[in-house]
């Protein structure tokens, strides 16, 4: 079953598109990845699946239901969207921050309440954020902000979340600390995971399905150990390598090719 669907989806800022008739479908319940090179569009039609950018033509689909036809908080109740390197108001807390998830359940008829509470606490103890709650968020460490948004879009109570680039800017630490967090979040709670991500290998480790943005179109999805090879290592990226798998997660593993110290010559067969 598909979360999201795109039929026959234009995207283009000015004349140029830069997604062009894309047809795909976001599998329910799986963590999925966008790969591809910079400018490719991955991005865009992230904003695009979340009703952040009008397609030029074509359509996306939520749970069913063209994302364009339905007001922001009936699809803020179904999807949410953490954009790349958002910014907190100066001295907003952790806590407030987090409570803004619960806006699209606010009105004048319904004031803040045990409900919302509930899943503020719950969002704040799932990114183990709680001794933090009352700290501003521009105090925080790097991976300790990005959990704080990610923690705001728990609270929002969605079953799918997108996230553009969650891991930019941090070290391999919390890059692995985030990743892990999300995979958590989908093997608990089977929430509906859609990423953008630059590297591949952390990719192929964490996503059940990706999808390479290549020409304005997809080049191939599907399983990364499907689909994951030297050839569309080559013609997404334009970079020669050798893929293998992980010594210790069997996933694929792409191995550039570049200039560097060589200290020996290993010979080990390609990713089949």
């Amino acid at each position: 079953m598909a979360v999201l669907t795109t039929s026959n989806l234009t995207l283009a800022y000015g004349k140029e598109p830069i997604i062009d008739e894309l047809n795909l479908q976001i599998p329910k319940g799986k963590i999925t990845v966008f790969i591809g090179s910079n400018g490719c569009g991955k991005s865009t039609l992230l904003r695009s699946m979340a009703r952040l950018l009008n397609p030029k033509s074509g359509s996306v689909l939520l749970n069913g239901k063209d994302i364009a036809k339905r007001s922001t908080k009936q699809v803020a109740k179904e999807l949410a969207i953490l954009p790349q390197g958002p910014v907190a108001p100066e001295g907003l807390t952790v806590l407030q921050l987090v409570k803004q998830g619960r806006f699209p359940y606010q009105s004048w008829l319904h004031q803040w309440s045990p409900e919302d509470e509930k899943a503020v606490m719950n969002a704040l103890k799932a990114t183990n954020l709680l001794p933090f709650m009352e700290t501003p968020v521009d105090s925080l460490s790097g991976g300790q902000r990005q959990r704080a948004w990610i923690a705001m879009t728990l609270a929002q109570g969605t079953d799918t979340i997108l996230l553009d680039e969650p891991t930019t800017y941090l070290d391999m630490t919390h890059q692995v600390e985030i990743l892990d967090l999300l995979f958590e979040l989908n093997e608990k709670e089977k929430r509906t995971i859609v990423m953008v991500l630059h590297d591949l290998n952390l990719a192929c480790r964490y996503a059940h399905h990706i999808i390479a943005i290549q020409d304005k179109s997809v080049y191939a999805q599907g399983a990364p150990e499907e689909i994951m090879t030297e050839q569309l290592v080559e013609d997404v990226f334009q970079m020669s390598s050798t893929v293998i798998p992980d010594p210790v997660f069997g996933t694929p593993m792409c191995i550039p090719y570049g200039k560097g110290r060589v200290v020996r010559h290993v010979n080990t067969p390609q990713y089949a």
